[in-house]
């Protein structure tokens, strides 16, 4: 596979992975953003912890979630628990939000 295919074939991975964001938006209420991964949820919890009360890291618990990832076969998680000592980003889906437009070409 030369590398102009390896290109290509990524960029049609994410523009499918974005149509199907776009289908799928509309069923969650939280979008959740991890320094690995982006979610939309419509559960979740972020719980901040300590190790021997120094460093703090947080726990963030998310039911109902969908996973922007363009190379897992399954993006539907019935359960999620990440752990990070990273920001998260959590955010309320106002349902005005939640109309995405791309053109079908």
């Amino acid at each position: 596979m030369s590398a102009e295919d390896l290109e290509k074939y990524e960029t049609e991975m994410e523009l499918q992975l974005y149509r199907e964001y776009r289908d799928v938006v509309g069923l969650f209420s939280y979008v959740v953003e991890t320094e690995r991964r982006f979610y939309l949820t419509n559960a979740v919890e972020v719980s901040p912890r300590s190790i021997d009360g120094a460093e703090v890291y947080f726990e963030v618990t998310m039911a109902d979630a969908w996973v922007w990832d363009m190379y897992r076969q399954a993006r539907f998680v019935k359960n999620v628990r990440v752990l990070t000592f990273k920001d998260v980003n959590v955010e309320e889906l106002a349902r005005s939000e939640l109309s995405v437009d791309l053109p079908d070409s």
